[in-house]
């Protein structure tokens, strides 16, 4: 079978890529090397807590500013629940705790008593960046990337607020520190927004490009900050639904090492199983690096193109810190997301701390809180004996843990759950090289169209994800999949997704705090009963209750409200082998949960429940699995 479009990476930007092909009605299938969806916006449990692996706070929902998810979700028609915070976050600086105010006005006030010498040049600062991004991002949505944007709606918006466009323009090859020398003239503010931009896109104010700062540091306050009601294990399941509700293909566990080509068009690719996968077109959500050097074939790579990705330097290496602690030890009042910066440098004792829980309390134990804790790494994570690495890790959860200390006093002692994944274990689950979770740094000399573009040099082959024009973050790296999926259209001479006036809204605000009587509630009682059911399964890297029927898959996607994909996974289990009673009685017992002397999850009755319907035969009273 020779699909439509082959999307290699089931990342955020490559499962919105396919999502809106399949919605359009092309023939998708989407590769991942991973069992499960989302790359570093994906989830994993330990125990009953479910953790986020990177990804925790998400702009881009917002009813107004960039909101690139709200816009792909009411394309897509499918419903979410999301959570607002009412801060933003809070930046521990300086002996100060700044909270980040969805209002300009009110941010700016709390600035201004930070920096009281700087008062009315924050206020000017942020009036005039307000004003432009308003005019440039808000009156004219364009959901795209600048390298495939529509000349004629620029120019319209260009002609309603030439001043704006002009000085919007003028920031393209300025840095962002060049930019706020206009304002301030205190080193301390300089070395405050040397924090916000080095967080938010792993650059530092003489690198960061002004036009990216600008729309930085006031999009962020227009938009809100947001998280998927449940968990991450939401946003990447219900594009995933939408992908398999419309016939597409997950195909998971099978990594792309190598694009095929007919002539000198991209033609499909060639996965580790040997399956060779053909498309009409392919879009490519990966690392540049893993591009040149891995999946392009030699004989069609250049010295030049090799050379220039290589000399790409890519953002920090990250280590992340997973917890489960005492709910005692995080003060009433913490943020949902809390930045602890270091005003003297960026080193290893720069550190944001996410603490999801304190908005949705579905994700643990009642008593507890879920704590992810990410921060620059500098150490050499590629090298030694798997025993020094494994004492490098011990060494490192102990630091990270004296680290949180010295801002929520007993944290270490109050721990239930604590472990940390390391660059290595980044790029072993995500492809990530080097574990720079960001890609290429977006800083002066590689950023914007001086990164890879939505259409590649190659015929057939289209990019999105963190390394392409857009860069890092989760709005960006969505809309790099919208803009690749509009390219893919256009080229189909297909409709493309544009905005329109009044779309009807799929995004749902729902109220904090999220707890789990309000998981499912829009659901009949029969389905959110096996729903929940669903949710009990640890998705287990390592499954214990079957080889060979895909219990994590089909459980995973019935939490999620996949009904569609979830019976597709039983289907290509029961397509081969009868399906008994007794084999899903016997999944049960060898539950993870059963073996921690817990209620096993209810594999037979989800299965159960997903198989009253046309297609399935009837389940048998003997043992095959």
């Amino acid at each position: 079978m020779r699909f439509d479009a082959l999307i290699i990476g089931a990342g955020l930007s490559g499962l919105t890529a396919a999502s809106l092909l399949a919605k359009r009605g092309l023939r998708v299938a989407v590769a991942e090397r991973h069992h499960s969806p989302g790359g570093s916006c994906g989830a994993f449990k330990r125990g009953d807590t479910l953790y986020d692996q990177g990804s925790t706070m998400l702009f881009g929902f917002g009813e107004q500013g960039f909101n690139a998810h709200r816009f792909v979700f009411n394309c897509l028609e499918e419903p979410i629940d999301v959570l607002k915070h009412d801060l933003l976050y809070c930046v521990r600086f300086m002996g100060h705790r700044i909270r980040f105010w969805p209002d300009t006005e009110r941010f700016a006030e709390e600035l201004g008593n930070v920096f009281p010498g700087e008062r009315g040049n924050i206020r000017r600062f942020y009036r005039d960046m307000e004003t432009m991004y308003r005019h440039v991002m808000v009156e004219r949505p364009a959901y795209t990337t600048p390298d495939e944007t529509d000349k004629v709606n620029s120019l319209k918006g260009m002609l309603a607020h030439p001043l704006s466009y002009a000085r919007f323009l003028s920031y393209l090859n300025l840095s962002a520190e060049s930019l706020l020398k206009k304002y301030f003239s205190d080193p301390d503010i300089f070395r405050f927004f040397d924090k916000l931009t080095s967080t938010y896109c792993y650059t530092t104010l003489r690198e960061s490009p002004a036009v990216l700062a600008a729309v930085m540091f006031v999009d962020n306050h227009v938009g809100g900050s947001w998280y998927p009601a449940g968990s991450t294990l939401f946003l990447p399941g219900k594009l995933e639904k939408v992908i398999e509700e419309h016939g597409g293909e997950m195909i998971y566990e099978d990594e792309a090492v190598e694009l095929l080509f007919e002539g000198k068009r991209v033609s499909g690719a060639c996965l580790r199983s040997g399956r060779e996968v053909a498309a009409r077109r392919v879009i490519y959500s990966g690392t540049v690096w893993n591009l040149y050097d891995k999946l392009l074939p030699s004989g069609h790579v250049s010295e030049k193109q090799a050379s220039w990705a290589k000399s790409l330097v890519p953002t920090y290496p990250s280590v992340v810190l997973y917890a489960l602690v005492d709910r005692r030890v995080i003060p009433e009042g913490t943020a949902a997301v809390e930045m602890l910066a270091n005003p003297q440098a960026l080193d290893e004792s720069e550190v944001t701390v996410y603490i999801p829980s304190v908005d949705d309390r579905t994700l643990c134990p009642e008593d507890c809180h879920v704590v992810t804790a990410i921060g620059p790494s500098f150490d050499d994570w590629g090298s030694g004996d798997r025993r020094e690495y494994l004492q490098k890790k011990k060494l490192e959860t102990q630091r990270l843990l004296r680290l949180l200390d010295s801002y929520f006093p007993g944290f270490s002692g109050a721990v239930r759950h604590a472990e940390v994944a390391t660059p290595a274990t980044i790029e072993r689950y995500t492809l990530k090289n080097g574990g720079a979770v960001a890609g290429p740094k977006q800083m002066l000399g590689q950023h914007l169209l001086k990164r890879p573009h939505t259409r590649s040099e190659y015929k057939g082959l289209y990019l999105c994800g963190e390394s392409t024009v857009m860069g890092t973050g989760t709005p960006t790296v969505t809309t790099s999949g919208l803009s690749a999926a509009n390219a893919v259209l256009k080229d189909a001479s297909l409709p493309r997704y544009v905005y329109r006036k009044n779309m009807r809204e799929y995004v749902r605000t729902v109220g904090k705090p999220f707890t789990r009587d309000m998981l499912y509630d829009g659901y009949p009682p029969a389905e959110r009963e096996m729903m929940r059911g669903a949710m009990m399964c640890r998705f287990c890297e390592h499954p214990s209750c079957s080889r060979t029927l895909d219990v994590r898959g089909f459980m995973r996607r019935a939490a999620v409200g996949n009904f569609t994909g979830a019976k597709k996974a039983l289907k290509r289990y029961t397509d081969q082998v009868p399906l008994s009673f007794e084999d899903l009685a016997a999944c049960e017992r060898r539950c993870v949960r059963a073996a921690q002397g817990d209620d096993p999850a209810p594999i037979a009755e989800v299965a159960t429940f997903l198989m009253k319907t046309e297609g399935f035969p009837p389940l048998e009273r003997q043992l095959s699995v």
